[in-house]
């Protein structure tokens, strides 16, 4: 039956609902006049009759006026009960003049009644239709649990009752003064109720209405809701579903980034604005995942002009579109280049050529595994790559150079941060030669960057696992990459010549936790000896060539204050410069001879504390790597 009707035209479902709120208004006219007399009444005069042809028709052109019949039975509301009672008013008020000009012996208080009688009739016929409708949908629709039941989570409610791919059951609130009462038939239960609802509902999902909540706040809930091992969604913005950007029913995996718990600190608008604003700014590898951050807060602060530098096509191509659209039409002040930092003629031109004022150096390679393979073109873009760009910025009159740096320059066991290590000190020996204030910015992993284990282990989860972790003991610092371009903004604000500072990464992460609470929150349950039937499985694969099971962010013992809660500055030796013009002349020397046990050597004999893993060892021995293919990938 539900088929049929579903299935039929727009004309005849039309013709059905005229029929039936035709008799339904009869009707109310009739009841409304038995309760009046308080028997069953019947009609004495054709002039009685005469208004109940008029009532009806007068109900039914007001509907049609009123769009009833243009709105969807399927999702009926308070809203249809207004528009309902309001043309029955106007009904009413025609049914009152008909018994006033024909004379018709009815009492003066029938079209009252009757207006309320009938919006009962025509309302709840809808309502009952869309129950109906509704029926057979339930079992299909995913039922879910609302975490939140404030202004957000009522309206979410109503959103997903409507629609049909949601069942809401219940709502849970923190607040005291919200559990026990009900809001759109749905009861709110305090927090300890949770694993009871879970399992009398059979609960599949969780979805998180608490948009206001600080992060600290957010992640202590996400890490109570763990345990019980159901997916964890959250809902979209009130402010972005009005402004249209996302439906209210479009829900989104949990941000494990809100497993960090990490409260912003509000920025200076003085150090953010200091070397941006009116300024021309330049970007290196402006399309990677640091420096398309860095681009789009820019971009806000009201450069005078920003420059795109950016080695691929496509990452250039991509940040550039989406600047554009932000820019709107004052996107004349963006200037999309493409280029190789290892061209210094080229970076000199476009210093001079333009009037940079300002430099974030954020191109490099930055993937460990990725460059123990490559080392040689690892070495001549990191480093290299950052002493081609220093060198054309003091030769442009730049004023400020800040160079994006890594925890994993501290204490090297790779070649991608002795690469970036050695980097950091042919900055800090430019900088007692030159005009240019040049600084270092390090920290550590960013949530969501290319290659990061938060979408690898998301995407691991959605195809079933397993998820890959290196060891069970291997430990990060995570933060988000919006915050850390804005304190890299911020630190280049305060650089004085030379200077290395270090970003509060908060609260180490043990990789193996993580994976486990995203298994957990995304529905699932890890599969170990003690449950076998768990649906995902964490495979431990050893530690990659070059990799530590903890990072360091301080070389020294010692890091100084700065007028920023998150901004440190590292009190660190350099090396002399005879000593480092040597070391850079082999390094260049052994990379044209791509002999890359030497260069291996060549950052241990350096005092940056490099110590080769002994990983690389198949890089080195051409018994296991012919020198023809350590060409093409050195």
């Amino acid at each position: 039956m539900r088929g049929f009707v579903v299935g039929m035209s727009r004309h005849a479902k039309v013709a059905v609902m005229v029929t039936n709120d035709s008799v339904a208004l009869l009707l109310a006219l009739w009841l409304a006049l038995s309760l009046r007399y308080g028997e069953l009444w019947q009609p004495t005069s054709s002039a009685q009759l005469a208004c109940f042809v008029a009532a009806a028709a007068s109900g039914v052109s007001a509907f049609f006026v009123g769009g009833l019949y243009r709105w969807m039975v399927r999702y009926v509301s308070a809203q249809t009960l207004l528009l309902i009672f309001r043309a029955l008013l106007v009904s009413a008020l025609v049914l009152g003049t008909a018994i006033l000009v024909l004379k018709a012996e009815l009492p003066r208080s029938t079209p009252l009644l009757y207006a309320l009688i009938g919006t009962v009739l025509v309302a709840g016929s809808r309502f009952v239709a869309q129950r109906l409708l509704r029926e057979r949908e339930e079992g299909q629709r995913i039922p879910v649990l609302i975490y939140g039941a404030g202004s957000t989570g009522h309206q979410i409610g109503l959103a997903l009752h409507q629609g049909n791919t949601y069942r809401p059951v219940a709502y849970v609130d923190d607040l005291p003064a919200m559990q026990n009462r009900t809001a759109y038939g749905l009861r709110v239960y305090p927090p300890r109720e949770l694993p009871r609802l879970v399992q009398e509902y059979d609960v599949q999902q969780i979805l998180l209405a608490i948009p206001s909540l600080s992060n600290s706040r957010r992640r202590e809930i996400l890490l109570a809701l763990e345990p019980l091992s159901i997916k964890v969604r959250t809902v979209p913005r009130m402010q972005d579903i009005v402004a249209g950007q996302v439906s209210a029913d479009e829900i989104q995996d949990v941000d494990p980034a809100d497993l960090l718990g990490r409260d912003p600190v509000p920025p200076r608008p003085d150090l953010l604005g200091a070397t941006i604003t009116g300024k021309t700014v330049l970007v290196t590898g402006a399309g990677g995942s640091i420096g398309s951050e860095l681009c789009r807060q820019i971009v806000g602060l009201h450069p005078a002009c920003l420059i795109l530098f950016e080695i691929s096509e496509f990452a250039l191509y991509a940040i550039e579109s989406e600047l554009r659209v932000t820019l709107g039409g004052d996107g004349a002040r963006l200037l999309p280049l493409l280029g190789s930092v290892q061209n210094e003629e080229l970076l000199r031109e476009i210093m001079q050529g333009f009037g940079v004022d300002t430099v974030f150096h954020a191109a490099a390679y930055k993937h460990v595994p990725l460059v123990e393979h490559n080392v040689i073109e690892g070495v001549r873009n990191n480093v290299f790559g950052t002493r081609a760009a220093a060198r054309a910025a003091v030769a442009a009159g730049v004023t400020t150079f800040v160079l994006i740096s890594t925890d994993k320059a501290v204490r090297p066991t790779n070649i991608m941060g002795a690469s970036k290590r050695l980097a950091e000190l042919v900055l800090q020996a430019m900088a007692g030669e030159a005009r240019t204030r040049f600084c270092m910015v390090r920290f550590g992993n960013v949530l969501g960057s290319s290659g990061s284990v938060v979408p690898l282990f998301r995407d691991q989860i959605r195809k079933g696992g397993p998820l890959t972790v290196t060891h069970p003991d291997i430990i990060r610092y995570f933060m988000t990459i919006p915050e850390a371009a804005q304190l890299v903004i911020q630190a280049a604000a305060m650089a004085e010549g030379g200077d290395v500072f270090l970003l509060d990464m908060g609260e180490p992460v043990r990789i193996a936790e993580l994976a486990k609470r995203m298994i957990h929150l995304m529905g699932y349950h890890e599969r170990t000896p003690q449950r076998p039937d768990g649906e995902i499985e964490i495979v431990y694969t050893g530690l990659r060539p070059g990799e530590k099971l903890y990072e360091e962010l301080l070389v020294g013992d010692q890091a100084l204050p700065t007028g920023h809660p998150r901004i440190m500055r590292a009190m660190e030796g350099s090396l002399a410069g005879p000593e480092l013009d040597a070391a850079l002349e082999q390094l260049d020397r052994f990379c044209l001879a791509r002999n890359v046990p030497e260069i291996h050597a060549t950052f241990e004999r350096l005092r940056i504390g490099f110590v080769s893993a002994g990983n690389s060892d198949h890089l080195s021995t051409p018994a296991a790597r012919p020198e023809g293919r350590v060409t093409r990938l050195a």
